[in-house]
């Protein structure tokens, strides 16, 4: 199973592991879970900590190498992923979370969120508590 981690989701398993479910802490810890951070997760800290948004209190650089410790994979953003997001409805308006959405269907991932507005999308979208 692959899991791509939708950015307050990173955050959250990297700096605050309590407010993931039990069941999505074991399944980020199975053996057989390849867990997936996404550029442009560290983008969006990046551009939201430079705004001083206090649920983005950390640095991107400091995010992205406790990501690499804890053996998440980066993905980078690529050009098919860019291109996905044209084919998505403009359900949603953020566009960080859209290439999320995006990337997750290009990499055959469930994207795993916290973001109820985006659960309008069809999967591979997965609900953070659902585990």
């Amino acid at each position: 199973m692959i899991l791509l981690l939708d950015t307050h989701v990173l955050l959250w398993a990297l700096m605050a592991p309590q407010r993931l479910s039990p069941g999505l802490r074991a399944a980020l810890a199975r053996p057989d879970t390849r867990v997936q951070f996404s550029a442009a997760s560290v983008w969006e800290i990046a551009i939201k900590r430079a705004l001083g948004r206090p649920d983005f209190a950390f640095e991107p650089d400091t995010v992205a190498q406790a990501a690499l410790d804890t053996d998440f994979e980066s993905l980078p953003v690529r050009h098919d992923h860019a291109a996905r997001v044209r084919q998505l409805p403009p359900l949603h308006a953020d566009p960080f979370d859209r290439m999320l959405l995006a990337q997750a269907q290009c990499e055959g991932a469930q994207l795993v969120t916290a973001d109820r507005a985006l659960m309008v999308y069809p999967a591979p979208l997965r609900w953070a508590d659902d585990f």
